[in-house]
């Protein structure tokens, strides 16, 4: 059983950053962990992921490089770090665990935090 709890969220204006933190309680070391945000009205899209059992990031293209992911060397926080926040980066975002790989695919994760607000003013 793997528990996760977000947080890190708020309101900033356009041009800032943020960092959100995915703390998980449970053996998560070879486990995927993957970010996630969902807009008012639209489906659940995924931000990053990284696979711990050897550190391999993934981050859409779509991102300009703007978003990072990272983990703590014990292996149990995962951060997510939002530099040059745009307005439509607004939604809620939540961090997933799964075994093994990273993937997309949000139905696949068996494992999901409470989801943390982040809000980008113009």
């Amino acid at each position: 059983q793997v528990q996760l709890v977000e947080s890190g969220g708020g309101l900033v204006q356009a041009g800032d950053s943020l960092r959100l933190t995915c703390a998980a309680s449970g053996r998560i070391g070879s486990y995927a962990i993957g970010w996630f945000r969902q807009a008012p009205g639209k489906e659940r899209e995924g931000v990053s992921c990284m696979r711990l059992s050897d550190g391999r990031t993934y981050v859409p293209d779509s991102l300009g490089g703007r978003f990072t992911i990272s983990r703590d060397s014990a292996e149990t926080t995962v951060f997510l770090q939002m530099d040059n926040l745009k307005p439509e980066d607004t939604a809620v975002y939540y961090c997933a665990a799964k075994a093994s790989y990273c993937s997309n695919l949000t139905n696949i994760y068996p494992w999901w935090g409470q989801g943390a607000q982040v809000t980008v003013s113009s």
